[in-house]
């Protein structure tokens, strides 16, 4: 504590010397700093209510960064940093990784602030509370990349990859883990420049040989990086698609398969649909069987069964000889058209009505049947309704076309869904409109005199 206050009292003096500093040229009000460095030099000797300053403190300074009043919360920090002093050893110690924290949220959004006030302000930080050090290192190099400075992060990073503080706890340890695989992360980023510019070279020329000399260095680094961390329990997904993009690369398919199959199935990681989505997409460029596809993906279909992959289960399952499989594949798109996020979806429509069609072609009334069940209560007003009718039709008529024939499917040809779509006069989509009508007449599951929309259950929007 005592460094961090001569540095800055240094650079306070510095500071007073000149009239206008370059936080003041910028327009970046920080009073905090200074003052905070008076207060660590009298030996913190003010006499004042700890608790309860430093306690309404953080409940302004939350309370700004909620309004995002930047500037506000920049100011209650000055009163907050007395927690540095704090007689309450529990609350000293926990206060460097809180004004962490505080201090980098408001100067991430500070529209006057700047990189150097950020780095000048984590470098500090570093240093206090020295138990903090890897957390705010990886915090730091996450903020210069995103400000682009891909060099700066990597020093930072293996500068906190060398550091140790007495003995190597098991926290310690998965944070260094951390920290080398994100510096493994970067290796890859150079790893895959790499690769772009060689697929633009002859395989004969010799700047090929050398760039592929170099990316095997590059790639065994980058491996050694990451590979610690992805066997740890948690969820890695950037450096897992890292990792298993460079072992296909280098043709180690049953490493990659290794890989991402632990990382999906092993119940000691927690659940992960993009896990399975990894490992889906690997298998089909290494063209697996139908029947290993169908089963990632109906793992996937129980996590989330709104996923974008669930179309591609579907086709999957349609296609199978196993009655099980095309009997699921009819409630895989039921369920799509559960989420609201996917009632406008024309495909998710278009497979439905395609597949309803042929599922009672097939005399399997009875499938049909059980997914309408538990829907027939919501289904109309969500999906089928006149007002949706009409805003359907004008925002889409496709779409509106294939719901409307599943709507004349579900709830016969009374619905108000249905009769709108039938009385569109549309040209190109007349002779379609037309062969929808004698389909529902030929396989709707619903009587036409127990028409649910007839009855008027649905009759408005």
């Amino acid at each position: 504590m005592s460094d961090f206050s001569e540095e800055l009292s240094e650079l306070a003096v510095a500071d007073r010397k000149r009239e206008t500093s370059a936080l003041s040229d910028k327009g970046m009000q920080l009073p905090w700093l200074p003052k905070h460095i008076e207060a660590v030099v009298t030996g913190g000797k003010r006499k004042k209510d700890f608790a309860q300053t430093t306690s309404a403190c953080l409940s302004f300074i939350q309370e700004a960064l909620l309004k995002h009043q930047w500037q506000q919360a920049a100011e209650y920090m000055h009163s907050y940093l007395q927690t540095l002093e704090d007689s309450d050893t529990y609350k000293r110690r926990a206060a460097p990784e809180i004004i962490w924290k505080l201090g980098s949220e408001i100067l991430f959004y500070h529209p006057k602030s700047n990189v150097e006030t950020f780095n000048s302000f984590a470098d500090r930080m570093k240093n206090i509370g020295v138990l903090n050090y890897l957390k705010i290192s990886l915090q730091h190099a996450l903020y210069l990349l995103h400000h682009g400075m891909l060099e700066d992060a990597n020093r930072n990073l293996s500068d906190a990859e060398t550091w140790r503080y007495g003995e190597k706890s098991a926290s310690q340890e998965v944070l260094i883990n951390l920290v080398q695989a994100y510096k493994g992360l970067l290796q890859h980023y150079s790893w895959s420049r790499k690769k772009m510019e060689l697929s633009e070279l002859d395989e004969d020329d010799y700047a090929y040989t050398a760039k592929t000399r170099n990316m095997l260095s590059q790639s065994c680094k980058t491996s050694a990086n990451i590979f610690t961390l992805i066997k740890t329990p948690g969820v890695w997904d950037p450096f897992v698609k890292s990792y298993v993009e460079m072992l296909e690369f280098y043709g180690d398919q049953d490493g990659a398969r290794e890989i991402l199959t632990n990382y999906a199935y092993d119940e000691k990681f927690p659940s992960n649909p993009n896990a399975h989505v990894y490992l889906y997409e690997f298998l089909k460029r290494q063209k697996a069987p139908r029947t290993k596809l169908i089963s990632v993906l109906t793992i996937l279909h129980k996590i989330v069964p709104s996923h974008t992959l669930m179309l591609e289960f579907h086709t999957l399952l349609r296609k199978s000889e196993t009655e099980e499989h095309r009997k699921l594949g009819l409630a895989v798109l039921f369920e799509v058209l559960d989420f609201s996020g996917c009632t406008k979806n024309i495909t998710a429509w278009k497979y439905l009505a395609k597949y309803l069609k042929q599922t009672l072609m097939e005399g399997h009334p009875v499938w049909v049947e059980k997914e309408w069940q538990s829907r027939r209560s919501w289904w109309p007003a969500f999906h089928f309704s006149f007002f949706w009718a009409k805003s359907d039709w004008k925002a889409d008529a496709d779409l509106a076309c294939e719901k409307a024939f599943v709507a004349g499917i579900l709830l016969g040809k009374g619905c108000r869904y249905f009769r709108y779509v039938l009385k569109q006069d549309h040209e190109t989509l007349k002779k379609k409109i037309k062969r929808m009508k004698k389909s529902v007449k030929k396989y709707s599951i619903v009587n036409p005199d127990k028409s649910v929309c007839s009855m008027g259950s649905t009759a408005v929007a």
